[in-house]
């Protein structure tokens, strides 16, 4: 690889880590606020929704980590 398509993987790289801090972010304000809820409302429709979306938001970024990763392997 030359150094230039490197030079540009890194740049990708770090633009895929700053997404995932603020993916992260978004994923646990999610998380926090179904952990607000009484145990009633975690038990909601509503709450399930907050809870599902923490943890969809948690394997997105699990992945976009993995991606990052890899590019830094061969960059």
């Amino acid at each position: 690889m030359n150094a230039q398509r490197r030079k540009e993987l890194v740049r990708i790289r770090e633009a895929l880590d700053a997404l995932l801090g603020e993916l992260q972010a978004v994923a646990e304000a999610e998380r926090e606020a179904f952990d607000n809820l009484s145990e009633g409302l975690q038990a909601s429709e509503r709450g399930q929704e907050l809870e599902g979306n923490a943890d969809t938001l948690d394997g997105i970024a699990d992945s976009l980590n993995d991606v990052a990763s890899e590019l830094g392997a061969i960059a």
